[in-house]
Parts: structure tokens; sequence; C-alpha cells
């Protein structure tokens, strides 16, 4: 049968640390962000301006890795016309695969960074947060966490259905977090995580919510949230759906068997 899971490749990064300051910190360390994308032409030039220029303020060397699940809707070129400027950004296609998590792993296995972000491409996480994400991260967290519930709802304009949805989901991973690791948001799609705190994991490619499972399977120690403001949709539609629903079941089906037994039962 074959093994449907990923394992993140071990790349050996050689870091130096030249001192304390929090400069200093920032010049030996590089962040590798992950975007991943499908039918999202209409965002990707207004989201890789917004994400270039808080990155640039914060001095950290960076690469942003576009990981596009052959979009029909030129996604993929207007993401190359646009890096063809700026060499740190790249564009993969995937064929024949499709699902986030799959596409965020692929992504981060294609740099060297030692910090590895990912923010959704639709505008709804604001890249203007990201240097609050890296600040606690290149202070010693394992994790920094774009958090809707950090203090209270900043989920803009949802709906009651669709906030209960959200709860209800959290709510679920109650008994995978450990007591001395819980966060208000394991759910959160915008995140940085240390690359040595997740390699060598075996992370599953299908569906949306890698934050949980990095939480459940990865060695964090400290886990920073940060909250921010949830946006609207600047272009495209959602890739919500049943099928979205039925492989997070499944996901905490897996986490639950790990977490019972330590090791990934199939």
């Amino acid at each position: 049968m074959r093994d449907n899971a990923f394992l993140l490749i071990n790349i050996q990064v050689a870091c130096q640390q030249f001192g304390v300051h929090f400069m200093s910190e920032q010049a030996s360390h590089k962040l590798g962000l992950v975007i991943p994308t499908l039918n999202e032409a209409g965002n990707i030039p207004v989201l890789l301006d917004r994400i270039r220029r808080p990155l640039s303020s914060a001095a950290i060397n960076y690469e942003i890795i576009v990981v596009d699940d052959d979009s029909h809707d030129r996604t993929a070129e207007v993401a190359n016309e646009y890096a063809s400027g700026d060499p740190r950004i790249r564009v993969c296609v995937r064929k024949g695969e499709r699902g986030l998590a799959g596409a965020v792993i692929h992504g981060w296995a294609q740099t060297d960074a030692d910090l590895l972000g990912v923010i959704d491409a639709d505008l709804q996480h604001p890249p203007e947060v990201l240097p609050s994400l890296l600040a606690p991260v290149l202070s010693g967290a394992d994790i920094a966490i774009a958090s809707r519930y950090a203090h209270g709802n900043r989920v803009g304009e949802w709906n009651r259905f669709r906030l209960f949805v959200s709860r209800a989901g959290i709510l679920a991973t109650a008994p995978l977090q450990r007591k001395s690791l819980r966060v208000k948001d394991p759910l959160s799609g915008f995140f940085v995580v240390r690359r040595e705190s997740i390699d060598g994991i075996r992370l599953q490619p299908e569906g949306f919510k890698i934050l949980l499972e990095i939480l459940v399977k990865g060695r964090i120690r400290e886990a920073v949230e940060v909250p921010f403001q949830f946006g609207n949709r600047h272009a495209g539609e959602s890739k919500a759906s049943f099928k979205v629903a039925l492989q997070y079941f499944t996901l905490l089906g897996k986490l639950s068997r790990y977490a019972l037994f330590g090791s990934d039962q199939r």
C-alpha cells in the first residue's frame, strides 16, 4: 500500500550565531515563506507587493515560494511574471496533486531556510503581521501563530454560522492539545515555525490544517500567538467544501491515534 504521508526532507542548514543582538539574530536567519495557490491569479500581484514591504523592513534574509496546484486561471504565469523581477521569489507547479497541506510541505522542501512560514493567497491573512510573527521566533520561540482568537473574536465579517463552525472545529482539538502547549487558534493557516522543530516528522499532505498536526507531532516547547484581524477575500473563490471538512475529521482521527500510540497508525 502506498504511504500517503509525506516525510519532510531534512535539509542541513549552516547558520552561524553572530551575537545576542536582535538585528544580528535577524541577519543570521532565513525565512522560507510558502504561498499555496489554486486559482488565485487576481490576488498574487497585490499579495506579493504587500509581503515584500514588511519583510524588507524586517531586515531578514527571505525567499517566497509560490506553490501552485496547476491552476487554470494563469496563477503560475502571473506569479512567474512577478518573480522575474525578484530572485527571492520562486514558483513551483504541482501536477495532478491538490491540497493546501501538501503544497506547504512541498514548498518547505524546496528551501534551505531555517524559519518556515505559510500565508494564504487570498489576503485574508494581512502580510503586515509578518514582522510580529518573526519577532518571537527570533527571540527563541519554536512557533509563532497568527491568531484570530488570542484576544476575543477577530474574524471580520463572519456570520454566526461560520463562527460556530470555526469554534466547533477548534473545540474538537482540545483532547489533542498538550496541557503545557494549549493555543486558542490551532487551526490557523498563518504561522512561522523553526525548521528544527519539525524536521524528520511525518506530515500528512491531505487537508488544510497542517498547524494542528505540527502542534501535536512537532518538537514544540514554546508557542506564541500573535493576534490579528482576519480580513476579507480580495479576489477569487473560497476553497471550503464538504471534502475539506471530511479531510479535517480524517486528520483528527489520525492525530487521535498518534496521541494514543505515539506513532502513525494506518
